[in-house]
């Protein structure tokens, strides 16, 4: 599938990535681990606060209380960017049409903004997969396709396999996780790089660097983290937090700019010798359903 344009456009406090036709909020609300109750009251106070992007999967269990938060929220569903994955078990054609109508059903919306492969499967070919969604897209049940953990060749593929737009995919990408040589291709391509685990799983909270580049901004270390993230060219954040307060400060990351010098001192981050080693371990990473 020939690449487009990913460009980031601002409105209000919140800015945008546009890739093949999806126009994505850069910040938004993971939902991975927040189940029940918890889960819907985040989502609902998440959309009053502002927030008009919300991530979750078949996986995460939490589904139907993601979308009883959309429900209880005053917000327009045309205005809410929503994107949901398919786990893989239900790689296979009839298995993708059957869990997201279930997906839907659970979530009580008509359609996804976005859906996603959520890991690759080395017995399922992506074409089946894929061809699955985008006929979920031709029935629109599916606004955009899309994939997540796929390495650059994975996606290149994916790309190759199914005529409508690879708009994203959704890796592990946080300060002390490289993914340079991934952003630079979907930089080219036209693809949105979506960061999740963008706070490192809270390691950010201790680094001495982020502080002190915060200091200068009169932002907190993980804002700081967030900011490098959504000022990179066709990035999207999606951190996770259950508590109001956390809720308004990840979303305030739009009303400074990191300097070159400072965004350079956060590429150069490595994290701990814990961080180091997790990162290192792409076979164990590849068994969790992030």
């Amino acid at each position: 599938m020939a690449g487009f344009l990913a460009i980031a456009v601002r409105c209000g406090h919140m800015e945008y990535v546009e890739a093949g036709g999806a126009r994505i909020p850069k910040l938004g609300l993971g939902t991975w681990q927040n189940t029940g109750p918890t889960c819907t009251e985040t989502v609902r106070t998440a959309l009053e606060l502002g927030y008009r992007h919300v991530d979750t999967a078949q996986v995460y269990d939490n589904e139907a209380a993601v979308g009883e938060g959309i429900a209880a929220a005053d917000v327009d569903r045309e205005d809410l960017f929503l994107t949901t994955k398919v786990w893989r078990s239900n790689l296979r054609h009839e298995d993708v049409i059957d869990s997201v109508e279930e997906s839907l059903d659970k979530l009580g919306v008509d359609y996804v903004d976005l859906l996603l492969i959520h890991w690759p499967h080395p017995r399922v070919p992506i074409a089946e997969t894929l061809g699955a969604m985008a006929q979920l897209r031709e029935r629109g049940l599916v606004e955009h396709l899309g994939v997540s953990n796929f390495t650059r060749s994975q996606l290149a593929e994916a790309r190759d396999a199914v005529d409508a737009p690879i708009v994203a995919d959704q890796v592990l990408y946080h300060p002390y996780k490289d993914q340079s040589a991934l952003h630079e291709y979907c930089v080219d391509e036209g693809v949105a790089l979506t960061a999740y685990s963008p706070l490192a799983r809270g390691r950010v909270l201790d680094d001495r660097t982020l502080a002190e580049i915060g200091d200068q901004h009169s932002k907190s270390a993980p804002q700081v983290a967030l900011r490098w993230l959504v000022q990179q060219e066709a990035v999207v954040a999606i951190p996770k937090t259950t508590s109001r307060e956390h809720l308004q400060d990840n979303l305030a990351v739009f009303d400074f700019e990191l300097s070159d010098d400072e965004m350079a001192r956060i590429d150069a981050l490595d994290g701990d010798i814990g961080t180091r080693v997790r990162n290192r371990l792409p076979g164990l990473m590849r068994r969790l359903p992030l």
